[in-house]
Order: structure tokens, then sequence, then C-alpha cells
């Protein structure tokens, strides 16, 4: 971690960093509820910030409700500006089939990353320079059409997100 910033906070429990050097404070639930199967509910947190300028904070899942219990975010992440001073809360999702699950009061179920942001001055051209991912978009960098459809060639991935 290269820089700690004041963030301004009401709340009745302060998001706390489980490990030294986690990326993400808990975010705990401040009401109980059960998510029934397909279910999505936005749940409070009671917590609302001050960022300063210049700092985002973004509500990601916690990767145990997720791997254990099927319990995501819809709007992942969810973006938290400087200047919003609200509550944060929680858009949960229960993608489990046939397991209800319940939340309860205190209940750890989401984090917040505070980062610093650049703001962009967008510039208008007529066209883009070159890149050499060019225009590929969804799957572009997958396994080579060639190379999967013959079976003596290799199963080595063609791009980094494979």
């Amino acid at each position: 971690m290269t820089e700690s910033v004041d963030v301004l906070i009401i709340a009745p429990e302060v998001p706390r960093y489980a490990h030294p050097g986690d990326a993400g404070a808990d975010l705990v639930s401040s009401e109980h509820l059960v998510l029934e199967p397909g279910e999505r509910r936005l749940v409070g947190t009671g917590v609302s910030i001050a960022l300063p300028d210049g700092f985002v904070a973004f509500v990601v899942p916690r990767s145990g409700l997720a791997t254990k219990h099927g319990i995501t975010i819809v709007n992942s992440p969810g973006t938290v500006d400087a200047g919003y001073r609200g509550e944060i809360k929680v858009t949960l999702l229960n993608t489990d089939a046939r397991e209800p699950y319940e939340v309860a009061v205190g209940d750890r179920i989401a984090q917040l990353i505070v980062m610093p942001v650049s703001r962009a001055t967008f510039v208008p051209v007529e066209t883009l320079p070159g890149s050499a991912r060019g225009a590929g978009g969804f799957g572009s960098t997958g396994y080579d059409s060639a190379a999967a459809s013959d079976p003596t060639s290799s199963d080595t991935p063609t791009g980094a997100n494979a």
C-alpha cells in the first residue's frame, strides 16, 4: 500500500480491513433479511462517507459469500463518487437455485475499496491510433479458431484473457 487517505464516515460500525495489506474493508448489513433463491435486494449498511476529491470507492462482492452461498452483487463494482453523501447500500443477489440465504445485522456482505482516480479529458479525433488488439472485442482473446478446429495443434491460448 503506497498511500493512505482520511475518509470522513458516519457508521454504526466502521468498515475494517480483516488483514494487513487487504485492499477491501468489510461492509456489514444494518438489517435482517432472507434472500430467496434468485432474489435480489437492496441492503443497507448504515455507512455514509465523504471521500476527498480525486478518490472513488468501489463496493465489491465477498469471495467467500459467492463461493459458499452463491451471494453476489448485481452492479459490481458499485461506484461511490466523491460527491455522494448518502448511505452506501448493496444490491445483493442470491444465485443459488435452491437455498435461501439469511443475512443478519452485522453480517459482512461486501467490501469497500478506496482508490485514487484520474479524471479523463476526452479529445475528439477523426481516427484512433492503431494497437495490437485493434477492434477485437468480446471473446477476441480466446483460443485461435484455426487451432481449435485442428486436432494436431496444441491448445495454447492466443491471448492473455484466455
